[in-house]
């Protein structure tokens, strides 16, 4: 019997035209890195990322050019926006009149009460929830003298007292995002505020790295957390182009069985016995099916001795032999072809796999 992850049930927050929390699907967020005040730039952009798979987008608000262009940028987009915003509060109001989904604000660095309470009665008027986000890089100075350092316990605690705060004044439309670029501080600090709250929560790995790195620290501790039934909304992050951050997150919710739908393809480590160009042939693959609309698994195997068994236990796979090679469907060997022609005959399958 497949093992499932039993999520943790959390409030139902709308941002925009999608909804999170109470077991709705985890949602794949990303951030655009165009200057936000270039309106056509940051449209293009998301339409790309949008187009891979993005399922809500986080845009930087630095000045009130940034907050002003964001009406302009919601007409060209489908997905929810979310304003980032550090600072000034009336950059928060301003990004909320000029079309956010959401806002995402540390309430420690906004300033005074009075300003907080301004932001919230915005936010109340329009119904658009706040993500408060706390780093482990922004965490006070009498929180690291009390836990002695940077700690899980410190960054929680950080983190529900801005909720407290909120609260207190009358708000509670709210998503609690807590990121530390250490994994294991990350994942404890998850575990510790999932007990403590029903918020919704906003996971990732903040500053994780380049492609390469990023991708395993994210990979990591991700999984440590959306494993344990903890998260409703993703970002992997990495330096390097967002859509890279899209493709992972959905590697890693296919992997846990936490999201269906695309083609999986799976490859076997080039070894000796390999006589076809498996490297080059995986990701040609690979990036073939993305634009492909299954819910399939591919096999893509480099030899006669264990390709032909591990590909049948994919709906389709190829198996490489001296030259040429097998497409093997539904578990059965279908037919040879030489090896130039494999690629081209997978995705002639893929392309009528329901005739």
């Amino acid at each position: 019997m497949e093992e499932k992850i039993i999520r943790k049930k959390t409030r139902e927050v709308r941002i925009g035209n999608k909804v999170i929390g109470a077991f709705h699907p985890i949602l794949i967020q990303s951030m655009t890195n165009t200057r936000t005040e270039d309106i056509k730039g940051t449209i293009a952009q998301i339409q790309k990322l949008t187009d891979a798979g993005c399922e809500i987008i986080r845009c930087a608000v630095p000045t009130m050019e940034a907050a002003e262009a964001l009406s302009e940028i919601k007409k060209g987009i489908t997905i929810p926006l979310v304003a980032d915003i550090h600072f000034d509060y009336r950059l928060a109001i301003a990004a909320m009149e000029h079309g956010a989904d959401k806002i995402r604000i540390n309430p420690g660095n906004i300033g005074t009460k009075d300003r907080i309470q301004a932001v919230i009665d915005v936010a109340r008027e329009r119904n658009i929830p706040i993500r408060v986000g706390v780093n482990s890089g922004s965490l006070e100075k009498e929180l690291v003298e009390k836990y002695q350092g940077v700690t899980a316990e410190g960054i929680v605690e950080s983190a529900m007292d801005k909720v407290h705060l909120i609260e207190e004044l009358g708000y509670d439309n709210l998503v609690i995002s807590i990121k530390s670029s250490d994994v294991l501080m990350c994942v404890k600090a998850h575990e510790l505020i999932a007990a403590q709250t029903d918020y919704p929560l906003h996971v990732g790995i903040t500053e994780s790295g380049t492609v390469t790195s990023g991708n395993i620290k994210s990979a990591m501790g991700l999984g440590m957390i959306l494993g344990q039934g903890i998260g409703d909304t993703i970002r992997v992050s990495l330096t390097g182009d967002p859509l890279e951050e899209i493709k992972s997150a959905k590697i890693i919710l296919r992997t846990l069985g936490l999201r269906t739908g695309g083609i999986e393809v799976v490859s076997c480590p080039t070894c000796g016995r390999t006589q076809i160009d498996l490297i080059g042939l995986a990701n040609q693959v690979e990036t073939m099916v993305s634009a492909i609309p299954l819910d399939l698994k591919v096999a893509v195997m480099g030899c006669v001795v264990n390709g032909p068994g591990e590909a049948k236990e994919a709906d389709i796979g190829i198996a490489g032999g001296i030259g040429e090679g097998l497409i093997i469907k539904r578990g059965e060997i279908y037919k040879k072809v030489k090896e130039e022609e494999l690629l081209e005959a997978l995705r002639y399958e893929l392309l009528h796999w329901s005739e």
